[in-house]
């Protein structure tokens, strides 16, 4: 349990002690205030908090009914144009205090709702008041005895905004006091995403208003309420939706990250320069969504492939270069009965193919590659060449965006090659280092020893890595600029991490700077083929699915 800070406990102390001026009025002259009407809205809105609580109710609809604090106002919002200030206020207190409350210390949480929402009833009663609420609903005023629509509108409106500036104020104040947020931080995009919500339980307590005073009585104004609350737990709903398929997919992007720790955070850089390209071909936002699933997870496959084989130093044997070569297949088993991530399933499958036929697993080409395994292929591969990694330093952007222009047209297709481009120019690109960022890395190549092997991976060339320390092989380093169209070292250049552009084979490294095939910095010219006793073209399920 982690206790509330003493300066939070004196705000909160402070805000409840001012809801309490607020509503004494209507204590003080009891008189003067509509308790009958006061009652049945408080009491409504307590409803609207309880099933949450309700143990039965919350097991049946998986916790998701929205009764939460900042959640369902219509009921405060239908009291705060029918009701004076004061009572308005209290409208609000019964509901707070009795709904859920997850993170403790309860009561001091409890406290604080109840304050905040009691401010910030009185607060938009207060505004409809000084636009002529009370008139503007047929109270009497200027023989007024039905709603003037459309005027009654202004009101309304200046209760819903008064009421999210309240609240937004109150919210970011206390992140600022109880969790020490920087004041800009704590109220970042609070009220933007505020507005659109408060605005329509503004005008569903405005519904709910005009019927409470219609000669239907206070009954017909649950004609609104109901549809309201249904359609706010069917959005409650959404958004715990949306929060699975994240938390599903860092658990998977987490599982990759412990298995290959040599491209530790590659893969959600891959997400993001994928997203760059996505918005700058004027991709729909629900399309740029999932092609951003599509970049994080375009290595799920890996978990498939054996640990010893992910991280060997020294060059791969051509079996176990098969059995990397299979992990666009694992992954796309791995997602394929993921429904929401749609067309990225299709990306992390073909995320090796080349432009030219000559890739892997099903060597297609041209447009019969999906879009978005084109688009991932050039984000993995720039950002492969990019970062920097424990054994080898990355390349800088400008070289990194040279070999792939280089190989467009081959390898990469030239429209997302000129999107990252013009993308890079637009928003610019940080570098990073993964796994062992603590370690410096190495020095420029050291002069070639005849007696290494040639390079191996996506990339032409390797730099040297550390006296004595060879590249892991799941991984492999930046190549010189070698033509795009040649083969790469005994007729296979592609690694399990990245497609990006590889070479001919390059002047031998030196001894124990021998690179593997998994970094996904640019890819070999001709990808891999299937040679010896590994599977076919295709895989063992013969073919895409």
């Amino acid at each position: 349990m982690r206790a509330i800070r003493g300066a939070a406990r004196a705000y909160i102390l402070v805000t409840a002690v001012c809801a309490a001026a607020c509503v004494q009025p209507a204590l003080r002259d009891p008189g003067s205030t509509p308790w009958l009407a006061a009652g049945l809205l408080a009491a409504l809105y307590a409803l609207c908090e309880l099933p949450a609580r309700c143990r039965v109710l919350g097991r049946s609809l998986n916790g998701s009914v929205p009764v939460a604090a900042g959640s369902f106002f219509p009921v405060l919002l239908a009291a705060a144009l029918l009701l004076p200030p004061a009572a308005a206020a209290l409208v609000a207190v019964p509901g707070a205090l009795l709904g859920r409350i997850e993170q403790r210390p309860r009561s001091a949480r409890r406290v604080w709702r109840a304050a905040q929402l009691a401010l910030a009833t009185w607060a938009a009663s207060r505004a409809q008041v000084l636009f002529g609420g009370p008139v503007a609903l047929g109270g009497g005023g200027y023989g007024l005895t039905v709603p003037d629509f459309p005027y009654v509108l202004l009101p309304a409106g200046a209760a819903a905004l008064a009421f999210c500036l309240v609240l937004t104020a109150l919210d970011g104040s206390i992140l600022v006091v109880a969790e020490r947020m920087e004041p800009r931080a704590a109220w970042r995009g609070l009220l933007a995403g505020s507005l659109a919500p408060h605005a329509a339980h503004g005008l569903a307590g405005l519904m709910m208003a005009v019927l409470w005073r219609s000669p239907y009585g206070p009954l017909s104004a649950l004609l609104v309420l109901l549809p309201m609350y249904i359609s706010c737990w069917v959005f409650a709903q959404y958004h715990r939706e949306r929060a699975a398929h994240q938390a599903t997919i860092r658990a998977l992007v987490q599982a990759v990250d412990i298995k290959d720790t040599y491209t530790r955070g590659h893969s959600e850089r891959v997400g993001h320069a994928s997203v760059l390209i996505a918005q700058e071909m004027g991709m729909e936002r629900e399309r740029i969504e999932v092609l951003r699933f599509a970049g994080i997870l375009h290595d799920v496959g890996k978990l498939g492939v054996p640990t010893r084989v992910l991280r060997k130093d020294g060059p791969l044997t051509p079996e176990e270069r098969r059995v990397i070569e299979l992990h666009p297949e694992y992954g796309h088993e791995m997602v394929r009965g993921i429904a929401f991530l749609g067309e990225a399933r299709g990306a992390i499958l073909h995320h090796h193919e080349r432009l030219d036929g000559g890739g892997y697993p099903y060597g297609l080409a041209g447009d019969r590659i999906p879009e978005f395994a084109r688009v991932v292929a050039v984000a993995d591969a720039f950002d492969a060449m990019t970062s920097t990694r424990s054994y080898r330093r990355g390349r800088p952007v400008g070289t990194a965006v040279a070999e792939l222009e280089r190989c467009a047209g081959t390898q990469f297709d030239p429209v997302m090659v000129g999107a990252l481009v013009r993308a890079l120019d637009r928003h610019g690109w940080r570098t990073a280092v993964t796994a062992d960022e603590g370690t410096t890395p190495p020095a420029p190549p050291a002069p070639a020893s005849p007696s290494a092997p040639g390079p191996r991976g996506n990339v032409p060339s390797a730099r040297a890595a550390k006296p004595g320390t060879a590249a892991p092989s799941g991984v492999s380093a930046p190549s010189a600029s070698t033509p795009c169209g040649t083969s790469g070292p005994s007729g296979t250049s592609g690694t399990a991490g990245g497609s990006a552009p590889s070479a001919p084979p390059a002047p031998p490294a030196p001894s124990g700077a021998a690179t593997g095939p998994g970094g996904s910095a640019a890819s070999a010219p001709h990808s891999p083929r299937r040679t010896g006793g590994g599977p076919p073209r295709g895989g063992r399920r013969g073919g895409p699915r």
